[in-house]
């Protein structure tokens, strides 16, 4: 009696056209997430990743943590290399430490 039929039309249409307007802008932004920040870093991992793999005796490395010195030691099953920080000083760093590769040797040439 007292409800008047505005009211009573006003419940909207469920054609499920107004779910597919509610999807699309959480695909948006997970798509420009996507490629604003995981592609990138993911790149920078694999960038990472070879540059650790690829280190070779007498390339002058950085650490995490800031030491600087000269690869003396590396052994290709291990996770860790032999780094030499002062003239004698020698210690074993693991290899996802190193942070950046300074300076790199020339590869042995074959003597053939």
């Amino acid at each position: 009696m007292f409800i008047t039929q505005a009211f009573a039309q006003g419940a909207g249409s469920t054609d499920g056209g107004g779910l597919l307007f509610q999807i699309i802008p959480f695909v948006l932004i997970f798509v420009v997430i996507y490629f604003l920040i995981l592609r990138p870093q993911q790149k920078r991992a694999r960038e990472h990743r070879e540059m650790v793999a690829s280190v070779r005796r007498g390339d002058q490395i950085v650490t995490n943590g800031g030491l600087m010195g000269k690869i003396s030691k590396v052994t290709d099953d291990a996770d860790d290399v032999e780094v030499e920080i002062s003239k004698g000083v020698k210690v074993r760093v693991m290899r996802s430490m190193i942070s950046d590769v300074r300076g790199r040797t020339e590869p042995v040439k074959s003597s053939k």
